[in-house]
């Protein structure tokens, strides 16, 4: 029993090195709605959803065909579609047009439910049975988001709310379904390979829904939309599965829960959003109760 338990630890070099790989992947992630809200502010979220997989998707490729590792099998393409359906299509294109409604600080407190997601759909896809106490500590940290958007009253979009609440389900079962996959083909593999599914179709997407009056666009939706392709849908993927890989997914997942923090910091900075104390109380309890629900999974 005492060796199984000790092949099932990562190395303390591992360990260390998987903790900072996640933090890069939770750090990187952490632009991603802000930087989608600078660019919808003047591209369609339809062509921005198409663009960021076309764009990861053509350095994707580049990558496999330089590195070529293991070809999934024929039984992983069904959850490699399912990945791509969830954090390749998915959350983009419902967040592009939930910020259209919403401010990305808004937008940001939902993020503290995408750990409950995961693991949710963990428990579905893995069998797992997680103790009474992580169901109660779910359900308050839903509680107090749907409490804050009430809040909001007119302020608040319900549309925009609705459209980020199935963001983070889909990219919940993204996430559950990558961190499964990860286990055999590797971090960046998954990634790499959903992304290159996802190209047959979101390649010619680009081409169907360019802009029709390019000079409308400022360099900032412009830069954005690098962000978002080059930094979001790939480079944070390929630290945050090296990290998961490294240290445990259990363990370094824990870290995306200071991504809503991480958020609110680069709203206010980099879109001089405003971002008062109920907001920042909100999203310190939901980052609360998802730290007690990820203790008692197991």
């Amino acid at each position: 029993m005492k060796t199984a338990i000790a092949t099932m630890t990562p190395p303390a070099s591992d360990a260390a090195a998987g903790w900072i790989n996640g933090l890069l992947g939770v750090l990187i992630f952490s632009g991603s709605l802000p930087a989608t809200r600078l660019a919808v502010f003047d591209l369609d979220p339809l062509f921005l959803t198409v663009a960021r997989a076309a764009i990861a998707g053509l350095l994707a490729a580049g990558l496999l065909l330089v590195l070529r590792p293991r070809r999934p099998e024929r039984s992983d393409i069904g959850p490699l579609v399912v990945i791509a359906l969830g954090v390749v299509v998915g959350f983009p294109l419902l967040t592009a047009i939930a910020l259209r409604f919403v401010t990305s600080a808004h937008a940001i407190v939902f993020i503290g439910l995408l750990p409950i997601a995961t693991a949710v759909f963990g428990v579905l896809r893995g069998g797992e049975r997680p103790r009474p106490a992580f169901w109660a500590f779910s359900i308050l940290g839903a509680a107090i988001v749907g409490g804050y958007a009430l809040r909001q009253g007119a302020d608040a979009s319900a549309l925009g709310d609705g459209l980020m609440l199935a963001a983070i389900v889909v990219c919940g079962l993204g996430y559950a379904e990558g961190a499964r996959l990860s286990r055999r083909l590797g971090g960046w593999q998954v990634i790499s390979w959903a992304l290159l599914i996802s190209l047959p179709l979101s390649l010619p997407a680009t081409l169907l829904t360019l802009p029709g009056d390019w000079g409308a666009i400022g360099w900032p939706a412009w830069a954005a939309l690098g962000y978002v392709s080059l930094f979001s849908m790939l480079i944070g993927f390929i630290f945050w599965y090296r990290g998961l890989a490294q240290g445990g997914i259990a363990a370094v997942g824990q870290l995306q829960l200071l991504q809503p923090f991480f958020g609110l910091a680069l709203a206010a900075a980099v879109l001089h959003e405003p971002v008062g104390w109920p907001l920042v109380a909100c999203a310190a309890a939901v980052v609360l109760c998802v730290a007690g629900a990820k203790r008692f999974a197991r």
